[in-house]
């Protein structure tokens, strides 16, 4: 007798409410990545408001987003982001203190050592989940370094070539799928301002990948059309 299987829910009435908040965000025009942007959390939870029954914490933000939207006609989606996170509570925990934050990408030591890595699918999604690392980093001004991997047609100098990452060691790391990783900025050479990685990724609409990927090309090491693969964040405090 072959094994039954689950019954899948299809219909609006099978939705929760931030499901159906989503469904009516994407009816003008948004997709599941920029409803993520505005309420500054990883596409994945996105599609959790359907298939786990996620998201009740986000439906007042949701609201004011739809009737800022459908009321006052905004549409920009920074302006979004800000109404949102008006509306937007962090967990509790039984004891009523606030819930830390899942995720190793915001956790900085008291030394200010942090480090976020994120792979294909979340860099496609903007690499949100380094945004809080690097605003943390921001305001504690910590410096930030990075390490990207991409195809080696992406990349406009030489393997190894010191005009493209001077003074880092580990320069290139060559792969078998014809993919490099780099290495920009170390506690070394002094590495980057924190504060303007973050602001830059403010001006990205909160896109961690826009915003490296344009100080790539803007500073002449790849290619406009080259494609982000890996990007790994890391912070320390200056000596």
């Amino acid at each position: 007798m072959p094994p039954r299987r689950r019954a899948q829910a299809t219909g609006q009435e099978a939705l929760n409410e931030a499901a159906l908040l989503a469904d009516r965000l994407q009816q003008a025009g948004y997709t599941k990545r920029d409803i993520a942007r505005i309420i500054d959390r990883d596409p994945s939870l996105v599609s959790q408001f359907y298939t786990k029954n996620k998201g009740a914490a986000f439906v007042p933000a949701l609201q004011e987003v739809l009737t800022a939207i459908e009321v006052g006609g905004i549409t920009d989606l920074p302006e979004l982001s800000a109404i949102a996170a008006r509306h937007i509570t962090r967990r509790t925990t039984a004891s009523g203190a606030r819930a830390r934050v899942r995720g190793k990408a915001v956790l900085i030591t008291p030394t200010g050592t942090g480090t976020g890595r994120v792979g294909a699918q979340a860099i496609a999604s903007g690499s949100a989940r380094l945004r809080p690392l690097i605003a943390e980093a921001a305001r504690r001004g910590l410096r930030l370094a990075f390490t990207v991997r991409l195809a080696k047609t992406g990349y406009l100098h030489p393997s190894g070539s010191r005009t493209d990452s001077p003074g880092i060691r580990r320069d290139v790391i060559q792969r078998a799928d014809h993919t490099e990783e780099r290495s920009y900025g170390s506690a070394q050479t002094g590495g980057f301002d924190a504060t303007d990685f973050a602001r830059r990724v403010d001006a990205s609409g909160g896109d961690v990948t826009a915003a490296v990927h344009q100080w790539l090309v803007e500073t002449g090491r790849i290619r406009a059309d080259a494609q982000i693969l890996h990007l790994e964040i890391r912070t320390w405090r200056p000596r």
